[in-house]
């Protein structure tokens, strides 16, 4: 079976290993200084021992790499329609004490009736490894296509997505997932971005996270996705014009 009638069947798929070594110590490098034990979440969602890093491409550049990675791509050129947008894209560092969370779906802000067809697609990277014990992230398969159901908390459905370092979970914006706990000694970093139709307000405003003299530094196609382009016909247009010429300016 392809990867993208894997994601349709079950909701999520894992590319394993997808990036080297190296990339990944350029990513612990940029992140160092903002995880240096002062960001921690503002709720339980958040999570009290997790460390949370937004606006992430002007603070890591390195991460564009993992944004506009072809093997995600692919998978979101399946799912969703041309021209999508980066919604969200932030740095998860989860410590030890962390309690899983509760069970959600990317696009739930998207008040719309279930079953539908999702509004978004999830990417989680692991910059660490993820293992039984230090919060690997959680998946119940075949929700993405369930209605406005809820799991029974007597019956374990869940599913940990274990993965070494450099490797990928890709999943459905309708899909049941969370966080998991940390019962481990040591953290565990991920980045997280998502992405939706190109329609749909993004979660993150990116313009504003990553303006132009950062997002100028990018590809043309990370550009794009962060709302410097349009939805044709005209849909996203500054001053009656594509947004990508304030780019070309600088």
């Amino acid at each position: 079976m392809d990867l993208v009638s894997e994601l349709r069947r079950d909701g999520y798929v894992v590319l394993p290993q997808v990036v080297g070594a190296d990339q990944l110590a350029s990513i612990r490098r940029e992140l160092a200084p903002f995880l240096q034990g002062r960001l921690f979440g503002r709720n339980d969602f958040e999570g009290f021992h997790s460390e949370r890093v937004y606006g992430l491409l002007a603070k890591a550049p390195s991460v564009g790499a993992l944004v506009e990675h072809p093997a995600v791509l692919e998978l979101v050129d399946a799912t969703l329609h041309p021209n999508y947008l980066l919604s969200a894209n932030l740095a998860i560092n989860v410590h030890p004490g962390e309690t899983a969370q509760t069970l959600h779906s990317d696009d739930g802000y998207c008040r719309i009736p279930r079953p539908r067809e999702p509004m978004g697609i999830s990417a989680i990277w692991a910059i660490d490894d993820f293992t039984e014990d230090n919060g690997a992230t959680e998946v119940i398969p075949g929700s993405h296509t369930w209605g406005d159901e809820e799991p029974d908390p007597s019956e374990e459905r869940s599913l940990q997505i274990t993965m070494p370092a450099g490797s990928v979970v890709v999943f459905m914006g309708t899909l049941l997932h969370r966080g998991g706990a940390n019962r481990s000694n040591g953290t565990r970093l991920g980045i997280t971005p998502q992405y939706c139709q190109p329609w749909i307000r993004q979660i993150e405003n990116m313009t504003l996270a990553v303006p132009p003299s950062v997002a100028s530094a990018f590809s043309p196609l990370v550009q794009s996705l962060l709302g410097y382009s349009i939805h044709p016909p005209f849909i996203g247009y500054v001053d009656g014009r594509d947004p990508q010429r304030l780019l070309s300016r600088r």
